[in-house]
């Protein structure tokens, strides 16, 4: 599902108090750093990644990456920090996105 104003400004929101659980450094982006974001996010659904300064990848190419690989959202980039998106496959770790979609 595509994300509306409404409710990427709610997720925004949301992201606000957390803090970065990922990093990108200069091991760069690969399938398992995108499967351990993808379990990260089926547990929590929305992280912060921050990319280190010894990364070699702008945020531009960090956010293509992911999108192009994975059903993950980039809800917002805020200086050399993503915030992430993915509603859980499972019910007990749905909130956020059973939140965002009555905001739809």
């Amino acid at each position: 599902m595509k994300l509306k104003g409404k409710q990427k400004r709610f997720l925004r929101a949301q992201a606000h108090h957390l803090h970065p659980i990922f990093s990108v450094g200069k091991n760069g982006l690969n399938q398992t750093w995108l499967a351990q974001l993808d379990g990260a996010l089926q547990k929590r659904e929305l992280i912060k990644v921050n990319l280190q300064q010894s990364a070699d990848e702008t945020v531009e190419q960090v956010q293509a990456y992911i999108e192009d690989n994975t059903k993950i959202q980039v809800v917002q980039t805020i200086g050399r920090v993503l915030v992430l998106f993915q509603p859980a496959s499972e019910e007990k770790y749905q909130d956020v996105s059973l939140r965002v979609q009555t905001l739809a």
